[in-house]
């Protein structure tokens, strides 16, 4: 079981490492990818509407099971932030608010097919990692115009780090805010616990956390 009075401190607390690097206003989105509606819950709780999920099943599942009353000032707003399977879209399409890891135009346009007018983020392979999600930086421009003329709202870039100490991040962070400026997209979402300064640093404007909130996952 989460501890949902634990999870409103590690929020404070995180707000507080924001603000001391300069991320005040930093979206975060809570992952609770491993974890059970009672994590969901406990975040929205907290103040953290904004919610990632990795699998298609998991976000419908914990949807259906989150005891949250519908008259609740607070409702989450579900990210689907993991590799997103084609036949997966449909089942979820009325739940997903945002889209974060569009990386071809396939997705893009069952996406529309299903959530006509839906935003989305195109994400990139910063760290040039095979079987890693993520179109090339040198195709992101393309693909942002395939998503816009399939009808969709491209709101921004998304991009894992590379693995290893955060400063190895920090090429690739660079590269995808100055892409996402170079582009007119106002979102950059980058950075999770581990990397979290560093993309702060390079221009982030929302953040996936998952571990400084709930702690290691079991999976």
């Amino acid at each position: 079981m989460i501890d949902a009075a634990g999870v409103a401190e590690r929020v404070g607390a995180l707000r507080e490492r924001l603000s001391r690097i300069g991320g005040r206003q930093i979206k975060v989105v809570a992952v609770t990818k491993g974890f059970g509606p009672d994590a969901v819950a406990a975040a929205v709780g907290a103040g953290l509407t904004d919610v990632g999920e990795n699998y298609a099943q998991e976000l419908l599942a914990k949807a259906n099971d989150l005891n949250v009353p519908p008259s609740a000032a607070h409702q989450p707003r579900w990210h689907f932030i993991g590799r997103l399977q084609r036949n997966k879209i449909r089942k979820i399409a009325n739940l997903v608010h945002l889209w974060q890891s569009v990386d071809r135009p396939e997705l893009a346009i069952e996406i529309a097919r299903w959530a006509p007018g839906a935003g989305v983020l195109v994400q990139v392979n910063i760290a040039g990692i095979g079987g890693r999600g993520g179109c090339s930086p040198e195709d992101a421009s393309g693909l942002v115009g395939r998503c816009r003329e399939a009808g969709l709202v491209v709101a921004g870039l998304m991009a894992v780090g590379e693995p290893g100490p955060p400063e190895h991040a920090r090429p690739g962070f660079r590269l995808l805010a100055a892409q996402a400026a170079d582009l007119g997209l106002a979102e950059v979402s980058m950075g999770m616990t581990a990397d979290l300064d560093v993309a702060v640093e390079e221009g982030a404007t929302m953040v996936r956390i998952g571990t400084a909130l709930f702690g290691p996952r079991s999976r």
